[in-house]
């Protein structure tokens, strides 16, 4: 509508759309009387249900009182020694608090046990204990339960009366019990109110139903009168007739119902042109097609006598209006001879839009060059390759130099005589190239038959260049601000017409874009490597040798960054091993570096063979001060997450204790290849402190597989965990039964193809110490028992074959038993294992730990551990819920 054109307006007295709800509710209009039934109907189904609610509410208070009881009063018959205290000296001493305490666990309001002769010998009350119970017992005396509804001092209430009998069947007591219908009632109480708000919901939603069908009358007329509708018409059709582009609007079956004057005289149309068909009209059989056919059309050019007119048309019956369409002619004669510079202009910025988006959508220089060919080729040049220095490769800063590295290539074929991808080229001096590195600035060779300079690079290769029809070069250098990290080429051939000044400022431009992504990917480069570096340095280069556990593992690092997944395995005393998980949260080098404390402390706290969940206390305390020094120091700093999971197997007992701190639960492989997460306590990450953390014991078959990840294996921004840990399960399922086996069926079914998270994995097949290669003895607390000791000891070993060892063997026990007789408390064991080294094992159940310390010349005794520490290889203790092992190992012959 034009400016300063009235517009339509209401009129008087007329209700706005917004105004539809007062005539509803006045009930004066069919909307109104339509909300008024509904009302009714409504309500009507409101009553209804309250008194079907209440009746069957009696119904099931009566039920549910007869059938509880009932049960309460056979309950407690059949109870062990209901039938012995009705024949004790006292019944009523004796079933008094029983009945008592049975009443107020199941909620009835009254248990009587009573005589064959009605009398109480139990009851709430205790002034009516003796007394004779009220009610019918005859049912009850012949050996049938009887239940009944009677009005009581508390109020109507439903009793049962059920025998006790004798195993002949003899009657010799009964038991009633009783409640009230009112204790067992209250589902009416509680549904009513939700009766009564879904009468609430259903008046509202027939109120904003009847007020949305009101509004939508108004809106057909947008309150108008028939004046205001007339004088819009009116208005319209002045409208119509006045702008200068053409209006057609034609019925469903092709007629011209309305033409305005500019349609008239762009298709130069008769007096009697509307209602014919527009076939009929004299058009070209193109444009009259088009009008006919009612189709979308989007500024079509037509070619109408001797104009060139833009044509849009649309049905009009797409929102429920009448079959037929509208069409609109725009005269374009003029904009023809422009669009060809227009359409250049517009596909050059939409190149460079497509550079900005499409171009460093990775940090990855090579990539990069690559989305840099894939943008240009086809669109601007027919051929693109891209050389960058090797330094820019490796993530470092480029030097001056002329010799650069074939990065990316593309091109609308790929078989043109240029350097291939990956070749080594040292540009001469004369070359656009090299002029192009040492100014910094882009080159235009417009004729390369006419470059000298350019054929001086490979007289042979330039020659095959030619030939093949590349006619034109425009080389640009790839500058990040002052360093020049390559060039771009690109090549024409397929176009006969040479590159010219506005296709090399497109050039620059292009290269000037892609140069700053590749000098991020390049800054990346640098800094992945170096925090990949510091990783691979703190994580384990190999695992150490163990007999307990077959272990195989995969490291693999995320994609986007380095981070602080560990892992490790780490023998204890007693041919003990422990596996360790762990995760940092975050990426980067503060990641890695605390990951590599972490990975140390876990190795400390090990040595002294503490429990899993000791040592992740110690754990968790230890990372809580690296939090709170590091918010002394800087106030920005993070606050450092990490969780980890510890697992000690005993390959002697087949035990494995785990404990975790919020890390996801182990998975555990049996024999027979079932797939199960045992149940392991979840505690807290590492660092939150206040709660507890618990061990679980498993007991592990040999050959069973223990398997050990962290959260990047199993959970990912697009799935939960639990799909991770249901595909982990059917992975497990089809691995084979070695660890490597194991390792390469999960990392081929699980890994995505860019994790964005480290992921950790770690498969440990049990393996068991037999009988044949453990020797126990039990030791009483005599001194006079280290001789057997010591003989028990060297006819084990001369079976094994290791006399050698038998004399330092024997001092060893000679001492540590000789210390638990003389310090520790009973019982004493004494445990000899045969693994890879000779370990030997002393445990008394005091706590006291021995000290090392060296005797004087003059002293009588203190030399025993110090010859201990001399003839053993490592000793040490480990200490138990039950007391302490003192153990020291020997290297095999």
């Amino acid at each position: 509508m034009p400016d300063g054109g009235p517009g339509p307006r209401r009129s008087a007295g007329r209700p706005g759309p917004a105004g539809g709800l007062r005539p509803v509710l006045s009930g004066r209009s069919v909307a109104g009387q339509v909300f008024v039934l509904q009302v009714v109907v409504v309500l009507v189904l409101v009553a209804a249900a309250v008194v079907a609610l209440v009746l069957q509410a009696r119904y099931d208070s009566t039920q549910e009182a007869r059938n509880r009881s009932l049960a309460v009063a056979e309950t407690f018959a059949a109870a062990p020694g209901t039938l012995e205290a009705l024949s004790a000296p006292d019944p009523t001493a004796v079933l008094q608090p029983r009945a008592e305490a049975a009443r107020e666990a199941t909620g009835v309001d009254f248990i009587v046990v009573m005589n064959p002769d009605g009398i109480r010998y139990t009851h709430p009350l205790p002034d009516r204990i003796g007394k004779k119970f009220v009610g019918n017992i005859g049912p009850a005396l012949a050996g049938e339960p009887v239940t009944e509804e009677i009005d009581g001092t508390i109020g109507r209430l439903v009793q049962a009366v059920v025998p006790v009998q004798e195993p002949d069947g003899t009657v010799v007591g009964l038991v009633s019990a009783g409640i009230t219908t009112e204790h067992v009632g209250g589902a009416a109480d509680r549904q009513l109110p939700l009766v009564l708000v879904a009468a609430a919901v259903g008046l509202a939603v027939a109120t904003a139903g009847t007020a949305l069908v009101s509004r939508r009358l108004l809106r057909q007329t947008h309150g108008l009168g028939p004046r205001e509708m007339t004088r819009m018409y009116e208005h319209h059709d002045a409208v119509l007739h006045a702008v200068r582009e053409g209006v057609l609007i034609i019925d469903g079956e092709g007629a011209l119902l309305l033409a305005n004057d500019e349609a008239r005289r762009l298709l130069d149309l008769s007096e009697d042109a509307e209602g014919r068909h527009v076939r009929e009209l004299g058009l070209d059989p193109a444009t009259a097609e088009l009008l006919a056919s009612r189709r979308v059309a989007t500024d079509e050019v037509r070619l109408v006598k001797d104009r060139l007119l833009a044509i849009n048309q649309r049905p009009t019956d797409v929102a429920e209006g009448p079959a037929g369409s509208v069409a609109t002619l725009r005269d374009s004669t003029e904009l023809r001879a422009l669009s060809g510079r227009a359409e250049v202009a517009r596909e050059r910025l939409d190149m460079l839009y497509a550079a900005g988006v499409g171009i460093g959508t990775s940090l990855d220089v090579t990539r990069t060059a690559e989305e840099l060919t894939e943008l240009a080729v086809a669109r601007f040049a027919d051929f693109v390759t891209v050389d960058l220095f090797d330094a820019v490769l490796a993530g470092e800063q480029p030097e001056a130099g002329l010799e650069l590295r074939r990065t990316a290539f593309g091109g609308i074929r790929q078989d043109p005589p240029l350097y291939p991808v990956g070749q080594r080229i040292r540009f001469v001096g004369s070359s656009p190239q090299a002029r192009s590195l040492r100014t910094g600035q882009a080159i235009l060779e417009p004729r390369l038959k006419a470059a000298p300079g350019w054929q001086a690079q490979d007289l042979e290769r330039t020659a095959q260049v030619l030939e093949y029809g590349i006619h034109s070069l425009i080389t640009a250098p790839l500058r990040a601000g002052s360093l020049v990290l390559g060039l771009a080429n690109f090549w024409r051939s397929r176009k006969p017409e040479p590159f010219d000044a506005e296709d090399l400022a497109l050039a620059e431009e292009l290269v000037a874009r892609a140069a700053v992504s590749i000098d991020n990917a390049r800054r990346y480069t640098r800094e992945h490597t170096m925090a990949v570096t510091l990783q691979r340095s703190l994580l384990p280069r190999s695992l150490p040798e163990q007999n307990a556990l077959d272990v195989a593992y995969r490291y693999l690092p995320a994609q986007a960054g380095v981070g602080g997944d560990w892992f490790d395995v780490l023998p204890l005393s007693g041919a003990r091993v422990a596996l360790v998980v762990g995760d940092v949260v975050g990426h980067g080098l503060h990641a890695a570096a605390t990951m590599g404390r972490l990975r140390t402390a876990v190795h400390n706290f090990s040595a002294l063979d503490l429990a899993p969940d000791e040592l992740l206390t110690l754990l968790d305390e230890m990372v809580a001060r690296i939090d709170q020094h590091e918010a002394e120091e800087d106030g920005s700093a993070p606050v450092t997450g990490a969780t980890c999971l510890y697992a000690i197997y005993d390959p002697v007992s087949r035990h494995c204790a785990i404990a975790r701190a919020g890390h996801p639960p182990p998975a555990l492989v049996r024999q027979d290849g079932v797939v199960e997460f045992p149940e392991v306590p979840a505690g807290p990450p590492l660092g939150l402190g206040g709660l507890p953390f618990e061990t679980a014991d498993l007991e592990l078959a040999e050959g069973s597989r223990l398997v050990l990840y962290t959260d990047g294996l199993v959970e990912d921004r697009v799935r939960d965990i639990d799909v991770g840990l249901d595909l982990l399960r059917e992975a497990l399922e089809h691995a084979g039964p070695s660890p490597e086996d194991t390792c390469r069926a999960v990392v081929d079914a699980r890994l995505p193809a860019r994790p964005s998270d480290d992921i950790a994995l770690l498969v440990a097949r049990c393996r068991a110490l037999g009988p044949d290669r453990v020797a126990a003895w039990d030791v009483p607390p005599d001194p006079a028992a280290v001789a057997e000791v010591r003989s028990s000891v060297t006819r084990r070993l001369a079976d094994w074959g290791l006399e050698d060892l038998a004399f330092t063997t024997e001092l060893i026990l000679s001492e540590l038993v000789t210390n638990a007789i003389r310090y520790g408390g009973t019982p004493i064991r004494v445990r000899v294992l045969r693994d890879r080294s000779l370990i030997c094992e002393v445990f008394d159940s005091s706590s006291t730990a021995p000290h090392l310390r060296y005797a004087a010349m003059t002293d009588e005794g203190g030399r025993g551990l110090f010859l201990v520490a001399q003839l053993a290889q490592r000793w040490g203790t480990r200490y138990l819920a039950s007391g302490k092992v003192i153990w020291a190992e020997q290297p095999l012959p």
